[in-house]
């Protein structure tokens, strides 16, 4: 997509501090990072939300997330969230799909996701979600 900044980015048209790279994925370095050695893994391929994404591209982001993560722990002696916003109302700003790998390194590391809490809900509505997920899984997998 032509505006897109992390398409741009992945391109080569905009700068930035490349970590990784393959056929289908980039993973460079968080312009705003909640640590040091915050990483974002993109596809190359746009697509605003991960449901979005070919399923070409989607193992192979997950691999170069494995690879990046594996590195970031293994470069920073840390343990690491590896974090994706979906669609707006989840947090997502930039809207490519992407995920964070954000090193942690103590327990009393500020860390907040900003997200406003919502009332917990009953074992009877998670029984119902569940099954309408589920039902949507099993359907599209007969589809194919």
């Amino acid at each position: 997509m032509a505006d897109c900044i992390f398409c741009m980015i992945s391109q080569g048209k905009v700068p930035c501090h490349k970590v990784y790279e393959d056929e289908k994925c980039f993973a460079f370095l968080d312009i705003a990072p909640v640590s040091r050695g915050h990483v974002l893994v993109i596809p190359k391929e746009h697509a605003a939300k991960m449901h979005e994404l070919s399923d070409e591209s989607c193992p192979a982001l997950m691999l170069a997330v494995k690879k990046v993560s594996k590195a970031v722990q293994e470069a920073f002696s840390c343990d690491f969230n590896i974090l994706n916003n979906n669609g707006k109302m989840a947090g997502q700003a930039v809207h490519h799909v992407h995920f964070h790998v954000i090193p942690r390194r103590g327990i009393k590391e500020e860390f907040s996701f900003n997200w406003v809490p919502r009332k917990q809900q009953g074992d009877d509505d998670a029984e119902e979600i569940l099954e309408r997920i589920k039902e949507r899984i099993i359907g599209s997998a007969n589809k194919q």
